[in-house]
């Protein structure tokens, strides 16, 4: 299945639809390389990791694999986004911090490296069980310049934001000589980013949806995607599942989209969301869904930190 791509404002080409690989627990490392392995074979070619995944290492090898079995011709092939986690949000830690995720990955490039958060905490902290006191001042000038610098020396072909609120990208963008290429953030019905999306579309920023389907993590997200009696009534009408309505809606306002199954069957459901379209009333009522963040962030609060309420995390975009 060809995936369609989308052109980013560095030049290079990314798809549209990518494979998420962050779970909580992690099926073992051999276990998940082998369905990324089967994802490679469904026809993705964008992979989405972090540093604060444990996932680089098992991506890396089912490239590796991939490359063996003849699955893809060349490395070039697929499209490989990794992230800086905030333990290492500071200008001297971005590009060692980039080499160790490379050494992992087993590549000499990211395609796509993403800042996880406009937040950093303390070195050697790679997991969100932190304490408020780990949380240190956040310097985005001085990040966001070596992570300027990573893409100079060609270890990102193209560089990028995750969970970064339109004022903070603004803020950004004054002393940007590199351009964010996306902007990775929370997605879905339940939670359109109409602003975002309206604005990166302004600044030339592919906008990248995570949990595009919600959430049912113990400690955030919820059920109010697939559980919607909108998308049911949808999905039953055009004979497609409640999950295809909700990513279809996602790339038809002009979202790049990153699912995230290791089962096969809604793996290759996943992708089926293209020779399809959703009708102007199914969109006018997706748009009437209730809206509500499923990750409000309260952990990076701190009445010491740079973020002492939600509406300095976000800048009033809550």
């Amino acid at each position: 299945m060809q995936i369609p791509e989308v052109i980013l404002n560095s030049g290079h080409s990314m798809p549209l639809i990518g494979m998420g690989t962050a779970a909580d627990p992690l099926p073992p490392p051999e276990n998940l390389t082998s369905i990324i392995i089967d994802a490679i074979a469904a026809g993705y070619r964008h992979f989405d990791t972090a540093a604060l995944y444990s996932t680089e290492e098992p991506l890396g090898r089912a490239v590796a694999e991939a490359l063996k079995r003849d699955l893809i011709k060349d490395r070039d092939e697929v499209f490989i986004t990794s992230k800086l986690w905030c333990s290492d949000a500071d200008h001297d830690l971005v590009l060692p911090a980039l080499k160790e995720s490379l050494r992992k990955l087993g590549l000499n490039y990211v395609d796509l490296y993403l800042i996880h958060w406009p937040v950093r905490i303390k070195p050697g902290i790679n997991h969100f069980r932190f304490s408020k006191d780990d949380i240190l001042p956040f310097d985005m000038k001085g990040t966001w310049k070596a992570m300027e610098e990573c893409c100079k020396l060609g270890l990102a072909k193209s560089v990028g934001l995750s969970n970064f609120s339109c004022a903070k990208i603004e803020r950004l963008l004054q002393h940007a000589t590199i351009p964010p290429a996306v902007n990775q953030v929370e997605m879905n019905v339940a939670w359109q980013q109409q602003k975002m999306l309206e604005f990166c579309r302004e600044k030339g920023i592919q906008v990248s949806a995570w949990s595009p389907l919600g959430a049912n993590g113990a400690y955030w997200g919820s059920h109010r995607v697939l559980k919607s009696l909108v998308l049911q009534k949808i999905a039953a009408a055009k004979g497609k599942t409640m999950a295809q309505v909700a990513l279809r809606w996602i790339h038809e306002e002009g979202a790049s989209i990153i699912v995230k199954s290791f089962n096969n069957e809604r793996m290759r459901e996943n992708l089926d969301i293209l020779d399809w379209k959703l009708t102007d009333e199914e969109v006018k009522q997706i748009k009437q869904i209730s809206q509500c963040r499923g990750l409000l962030g309260q952990l990076f609060l701190h009445e010491n930190g740079p973020y002492k309420t939600l509406e300095q995390l976000w800048d009033g975009e809550i």
